[in-house]
Order: structure tokens, then sequence, then C-alpha cells
């Protein structure tokens, strides 16, 4: 799933990071969360010459990077953290990353919100609220806890208005590094 358009990163995890929000850009919005494994690429094309191919990186000179493998449909009958908390990587996986799109108030709202509500109750809540932004997040951690995140706003679609930081969505962050706890 290599991109053409993905502004080069200072470092591998961001890169990975934007690569994935290209990916899910082009697919469009109203799409189901979608989680991927990410791999040492270097490691990838030797120990998987096969697959590297089908994922056009025999031929890359890079010799650091990450390559995001899309895994199964994410259970859509199931909370995201529960899905989450399923979840073991093999040895091989260096990191993970999850895209999802959700609903969002600016900190302003947050006096706003009634007390006492149910989940449903409140995600209704916040969907009739007239200041709502619809956001894809994409949340990547590697193994050691390194992380990083991008952020699209729906109004505003392009790769130039991309919000990346680490800090930008820490409790997916959280969730998915749980994933590599023992």
């Amino acid at each position: 799933m290599t991109m053409s358009n993905t502004p080069m990163a200072a470092n591998p995890l961001t890169r990975a990071v934007l690569e994935i929000d290209e990916y899910a850009s082009g697919l469009g919005w109203d799409q189901p969360a979608r989680l991927f494994a990410l791999v040492d690429t270097v490691r990838l094309r030797t120990q998987e010459p096969a697959l590297a191919a089908q994922l056009g990186l025999e031929d890359e000179s890079a010799t650091t990077g990450l390559t995001p493998i899309e895994q199964d449909e994410v259970p859509t009958d199931k909370a995201l953290d529960e899905f989450l908390g399923t979840i073991a990587w093999p040895d091989a996986v260096v990191g993970c990353a999850l895209t999802v799109e959700r609903l969002m108030l600016p900190p302003s709202a947050e006096k706003q919100v009634p007390e006492g509500l149910s989940e449903a109750r409140l995600a209704s809540w916040v969907a009739q609220h007239p200041d709502r932004q619809e956001v894809r997040m994409t949340v990547a951690v590697l193994r050691d806890g390194s992380r990083d995140a991008a952020v699209r706003l729906r109004e505003k679609d392009s790769p130039t208005e991309v919000l990346t930081g680490p800090d930008l969505v820490p409790g997916l962050a959280e969730a998915l590094r749980a994933t590599f706890a023992d």
C-alpha cells in the first residue's frame, strides 16, 4: 500500500501513520474501523520475499521503515475496546495501527454535556450537536511504547490539513499498546 503522495516524515512511525491515513482517505468516508500490523520492512523482505513482492516492496532500497499490513475486518458487533482486548500479536509484528471514524466536539462543548447519559444517549446527543466534527483518526504504536497519530477532519479532507502528533488520541494509543502486553 505504498502511497506516492505521502509527505516525507521524520520517522518511520509517522510515515506509516500518514501512509495508512492516505490509504483510508482513498476509500472515502463512512468506513468501518481498520486494523493494521506494522512490520519491519527490511525483515519482511528478508523473511517473507513472496509477501514483500505481493506488497510491491521487493525492489525498495530503503534500509529502514515500517510496512502496514491490513488485518481482517474489525467486528462491528463488539465495542472497540473489547475487540482490542482479544488481540495478541506474533513477534514479527513490531507495532500496530488502527484507523477509525468518530464524531468529536470541540473542548468548548464539554461543559454542555448533560450528566448521567448512557453511552448510546451520549452518542445520540453528540450526533445532534451543531458543533460536532466528523474525524478520521489513525493511531499507531510500537512495542517499545512509541506512538503517533493522524487526525483528518471531514470538512477539511486534504492531505495538507492532516494533524499529526503522538498525543492527539492518547486513549486509543493506550488501548493499542495494551495489545502487546504479555
